[in-house]
Formats: C-alpha cells, sequence, structure tokens
C-alpha cells in the first residue's frame, strides 16, 4: 500500500503537499480551513517585523489566457508581503498550531539587511511554537530599494551572510527560498547551504512583463496608467522550475548530501508533482494553482499522485525520489553516446550483411554440386 507520508528536516508531513507563501496563506482563517483540507504544510504570506512599509496596489494581478480564452496559463502579480501586524501574526501563528499541531506551519519571513532585525523575528516566530522558517530571498518586486527580497538573493555574499545570522538564532529547521532571476541558481543555493540552512524552497516567480493593452496602450496590470515588473507563474513557468530543481538537486547530491528542496513552480497536478519529485523535490510547493482551483485541490493532488506510484509499485516518496537526475548530461556527451550507437548499429548491419553473403556462396556451391551428380 503506497504511503505519501514523509519526514523532512524532522518534520512529519502526512503528504507531501504544502501550499506555498502568497495570497492563499494570508491570514489564520484560509491557514486553517488549508489544514482542514488535508494539505501537508502551510508557508504563511512573508511577513517582516513592520509593516507599516508594506503599501499594496490595485490591481495587482494579470493573467495570459490559453488561444481560446479559456485557460489561465501563466499569472503575474505585482503584490509584496502581508501588510498586518506582527503582532497580530504571532497571535494567529499559536492559534493556528493549537487547533492543527500535526500540521505543518512554516513562517516565510524577510527583513532589511539588519542582523538586529533578522534575529528578532526568528526569535519571537520560534516562541509561538511554528514548525520552521522559509527566508524570502527571492521577491522578484518587493521593495528592492531596501534590497529585500530577490535584491538580498541575488548576491550571494550578503545572501551567505544572512542565513549565518538567522542559523545563529533559529532552533527550527530552515529553508531559504531561490529566486529564478539569477544566471546561475547553484550560486546563491550553495551560499545558503554553506551558511547552515537546512533545504532551500525553489523556484520563487520569474520577472515578467505580462503584456500591452492594444486598446489603452498600457502595460498590464495598470495602475494610475502606469505599471511595475513583476512575478510570473502558474503552469507556464513549469519547465523552468523543473530545469532549476534538477540544478540544485544535482548540486546537494554532490555537495550537500542530506540537504532538503521544496520544489514549486507551475504545479497543478499529481503528475506535475511527481515530476518534481523524480528531480530531487522532498516537498511540493502549490500557490497560483490554490488561487485558480481552491484549497480542496488537494484532494485530487493526492489522488493522482497515489495512482502514479501504485502504477510504478513505488510505496514511499523515497523510492522515486531523484529517480530521473542520472539522465542529464552534456550536450557533448549526448553526440558522443548517439555517434557510438549509430556506429554500432552500422558495423552490426555491416557483419550481417557479410554473414548473408557468405551463406548465399556456400549454399550456392553446395546446390551446384549436387545438380553435377
Amino acid at each position: 500500500m503506497s504511503t505519501l507520508a514523509t519526514t523532512v528536516n524532522g518534520l512529519k508531513f502526512k503528504n507531501p503537499f504544502v501550499i506555498g507563501s502568497g495570497p492563499p496563506g494570508t491570514n489564520s482563517k484560509v491557514i486553517n480551513r488549508a489544514f482542514k483540507e488535508g494539505w501537508g504544510g502551510v508557508i504563511a504570506k512573508t511577513i517582516s517585523l513592520d509593516c507599516s512599509k508594506v503599501v499594496n496596489v490595485g490591481p495587482r494581478y494579470a493573467k495570459l489566457h490559453s488561444a481560446d480564452g479559456k485557460e489561465v496559463i501563466g499569472w503575474e502579480n505585482i503584490e509584496l508581503i502581508s501588510d498586518r501586524r506582527f503582532e497580530i501574526w504571532l497571535d494567529e501563528f499559536k492559534q493556528i498550531k493549537d487547533a492543527h499541531p500535526d500540521g505543518m506551519l512554516i513562517a516565510s519571513i524577510m527583513e532589511e539587511y539588519n542582523k538586529d532585525a533578522w534575529c528578532e523575528i526568528v526569535g519571537r516566530c520560534q516562541e509561538v511554537g511554528v514548525d520552521a522558517y522559509e527566508l524570502n530571498f527571492s521577491c522578484p518586486h518587493g521593495l528592492p530599494e531596501r534590497k529585500m527580497g530577490a535584491a538580498m538573493g541575488q548576491d550571494p555574499s550578503i545572501l551567505e551572510e544572512v542565513c549565518s545570522w538567522v542559523m545563529a538564532e533559529a532552533k527550527i529547521p530552515v529553508w531559504a527560498k531561490m529566486t529564478p532571476n539569477v544566471t546561475h541558481i547553484e550560486d546563491p543555493t550553495a551560499a545558503s547551504l554553506r551558511a547552515g540552512c537546512d533545504g532551500v524552497s525553489a523556484i520563487n516567480t520569474i520577472r515578467s512583463v505580462m503584456g500591452v493593452n492594444l486598446e489603452t496602450l498600457r502595460p498590464e496590470p495598470t495602475v494610475e496608467g502606469y505599471t511595475t515588473p513583476g512575478g510570473y507563474s502558474s503552469k507556464a513557468v513549469k519547465p523552468i522550475a523543473l530545469r532549476m530543481v534538477m540544478e540544485i538537486a544535482s548540486l546537494i547530491r554532490k555537495d550537500f548530501p542530506g540537504r532538503t528542496l521544496s520544489g514549486l513552480g507551475g504545479v497543478e497536478t499529481g503528475k506535475d508533482a511527481a515530476q518534481f519529485i523524480l528531480l530531487g523535490s522532498d516537498t511540493v510547493q502549490v500557490c497560483t494553482g490554490v488561487m485558480k482551483f481552491g484549497y480542496g485541490m488537494v484532494s485530487q493532488l493526492c489522488e493522482e499522485l497515489l495512482e502514479f506510484m501504485e502504477s510504478k509499485g513505488f510505496e514511499t516518496l523515497d523510492d522515486f525520489r531523484g529517480l530521473s537526475l542520472p539522465y542529464f548530461t552534456t550536450h557533448a556527451e549526448l553526440v558522443r553516446m548517439q555517434t557510438a550507437r549509430k556506429a554500432a548499429e552500422a558495423a552490426a548491419k555491416e557483419t550481417m550483411v557479410r554473414n548473408d553473403a557468405e551463406w548465399d556462396g556456400d549454399n550456392f556451391v553446395k546446390q551446384s554440386n549436387d545438380l553435377s551428380r
């Protein structure tokens, strides 16, 4: 009998599905609902000590539809982190854990380049019982002028220093969330793991411009006639997310064995999740998918993943985690292997033709001798 239960960094998840940090985890009401629906974990919307600097605008979403207009395949947002007071979040974290002690509640935190602020937010959150932290080094549009989010995550030296501050204070597991808006995602990943982080999450949204309205000639989403590049998500980003998950998982296996990876980016089905796990993910996050299909989608995710596992004879997630990683190589190696295979086939064919010719010749001689008698 297959099971979805898994233990990651000592945390016991009843299934690998975790709601990613964002609007689906914006307060205790929706987080409680998520746990009631059966999610293995929830990462709350990113918080900071001082919410006064957070001012959201509207509209802040834009969608890319399929050609027939029936399906959302891309989603852009310019939403910032939580604008609710830190003290309210502390009360709600405690309430959530009291109501759902078996649900893995992860606090997403973000601060400026300030050691005291990072140490304070870590210390105060773990006092109210959250199970782990996810460090937001990856929001592509939120408060870059304060070196927050991706502005911090794109600099491995700063990233490593900040992670070391957190790890000196944290008594619970810590994941660093990676930005895809870099040339080599292995660089910030390695920096966070060198600093001692228990794992990483990848990927956050991709910096984007959704499009331009050809009637108004204004880019979207349009706020007072203007916009700013935002974060791109939904199923269109899955191939990019899978590539980066593969690169991170390969790095972890080589240089940081025992560290973990929470994969995300365009997950909408159990089959999507299976691909992330095959490429090394320990847990699988869903954020935009919840916004599109609702909290109840977790039932279908679990059902589809179990169906895949049973069809292949896998009893646990460990049975197939990373199973597809060995099948990646360089383009030069692909050329070498294909050239070698074609040469082997040609040699085999030549041998077969030669053997057939020799047999035909021998057979002709035999038949001629028989006739002469």
